[in-house]
């Protein structure tokens, strides 16, 4: 287990314990998450190794390396998942700039996304730690993913987009990640990185039942304050934020599982559709946040 004796986002020791939350998905283990009080970061305590992670998230449900369409829930999100691959390809467009380029996606699952954005005429690359959703992509979708080892061996400026889609939580090398993606990105070139955002007001509802704390498979927690100090670490600046409305529904719906033991449909919609109303005049309150990041 790795024990944090400063905060991992911006080295303070002004640290403490913040709140307790159970792994629903695997173990039914506790964990702490403890909080930065110079940079408001956040960051599960007594995490497993890299080498021991891979067992946490061997689980049917764990929808991002399963594709399941096991439950409502799961198949709901599928349904909305055909829009939010569209949105992503326009937000990339309407962002960046440029209609087509090289885009390589960290994090790429069973490889939906890479596979919208190539039949969209873009040129596509793929970093996948999982080698069950490497296999299926390449089945599904004829696209062959590379294991994370490969981004540090990317050598030269040579990609227009590079995306992390609620990735960056997952990532024990959080510096040396943002490291090797400075150095991939091109002049010019665009990040967007999608992460949860604890300061938002379905987290406030949940608390420990908040689903997007995901313990310990989210080894981070994200505020707009950290993400923006993290960026700053490694020389990069935030250029935009814009809300993922769909988000706050899907962990609301989870989260009120958790808390109450049994599908709550009804009241997990509302608390997300509550929520989604409290962001519209301050869209960094919302449940899930893209950053988008200029080099």
């Amino acid at each position: 287990m790795i024990i944090h004796s400063t905060c991992p986002c911006c080295g303070s020791a002004n640290i403490s314990a913040s709140l307790k939350a159970e792994d629903y998905t695997v173990t039914h283990m506790i964990f702490e998450i403890w909080e930065c009080r110079e940079c408001t970061f956040r960051f599960t305590q007594n995490i497993p190794g890299t080498d021991d992670m891979g067992a946490y998230y061997q689980s049917d449900n764990y929808i991002s390396h399963t594709d399941t369409r096991k439950g409502f829930i799961n198949m709901l999100y599928h349904r909305v998942r055909k829009r939010t691959l569209l949105g992503k390809l326009d937000l990339i467009r309407r962002y960046t700039g440029i209609q087509t380029g090289h885009l390589l996606d960290i994090g790429a699952g069973t490889g939906a996304f890479l596979y919208t954005m190539q039949q969209a005429g873009w040129k596509v690359s793929g970093i996948e730690p999982d080698a069950g959703s490497r296999t299926r992509a390449l089945d599904n979708y004829n696209i062959a993913l590379q294991s994370p080892e490969k981004l540090y061996e990317t050598t030269g400026e040579s990609v227009d987009v590079i995306t992390l889609w609620h990735v960056l939580e997952h990532v024990h090398d959080i510096h040396g990640y943002m490291a090797a993606i400075k150095k991939t990105l091109k002049p010019g070139g665009t990040l967007i990185i999608a992460v949860p955002n604890y300061t938002c007001y379905d987290s406030r509802i949940y608390g420990k039942y908040w689903a997007a704390y995901d313990v310990p498979r989210h080894l981070w927690h994200f505020s707009p304050f950290s993400m923006k100090k993290l960026l700053n670490r490694h020389g990069l600046k935030t250029d935009l934020i814009k809300p993922m409305w769909y988000d706050s529904f899907y962990v609301s719906m989870l989260s009120e599982q958790y808390k109450t033991g049994r599908p709550a449909f009804i009241p997990g919609i509302f608390n997300g559709l509550l929520s989604n109303i409290k962001t519209i005049f301050n869209s960094e309150k919302c449940s899930s946040l893209i950053y988008i990041i200029k080099k």
